[in-house]
């Protein structure tokens, strides 16, 4: 195989993984369609979250996972010395906060988003690997190649997408993807 060859192999893959998370993106700015500030920061179930703040929380979750991407578990908080404090912040990224619209929160997603295809076309290919940071639910020592990173964000994104349709069902009876 050439170069060029492997170049335009490696390239296809971004393509495709990329391809899946923009489908996941979609969906998940498809369930805000029409709502006002007000409504994507109401909780309609029993947890904390609303559908501005599920954005929000996708939006760190890609920025978080682009700083590893390019800095190693060095890009990300050590979460095992997260304080009470470091917490409480944490989850004030599932909710829309006072003074927050949701034309922003859409916004900074677009822009991780933008930040996030960016990177990853950049990359010779998806086999570099960094340890994960240390963290409550990641096994120590265990290591993550680029594309792991981005079979994570799909499936995490997908799984905010189902989490923001019920959400928005229970609002108002739209649903996202039926």
């Amino acid at each position: 195989m050439t170069d060029e060859e492997t170049l335009t192999r490696a390239q296809d893959e971004h393509a495709d993984w990329l391809e899946g998370l923009a489908k996941q993106r979609h969906f998940l700015r498809f369930t805000a369609r029409d709502l006002t500030d007000e409504q994507a920061g109401l909780r309609t179930t029993a947890s904390e979250l609303c559908v501005g703040g599920l954005i929000k929380h996708v939006t760190a979750v890609e920025r978080n996972w682009v700083r590893f991407i390019q800095h190693g578990p060095s890009g990300l908080p050590d979460y095992t010395a997260m304080t009470e404090q470091d917490w409480a912040q944490r989850a004030e990224s599932f909710r829309m906060l006072p003074g927050e619209t949701l034309a922003g929160v859409l916004a900074a997603y677009e822009e991780a988003a933008r930040a996030t295809d960016t990177v990853v076309f950049s990359l010779p290919d998806l086999n570099a690997s960094w340890p994960l940071p240390k963290a409550p639910w990641h096994e120590p020592g265990t290591e993550w190649t680029i594309r792991r990173v981005l079979m994570h964000l799909v499936a995490e994104t997908a799984q905010h997408c189902g989490h923001a349709d019920i959400i928005r069902e229970s609002l108002d009876g739209a649903q996202s993807m039926a």
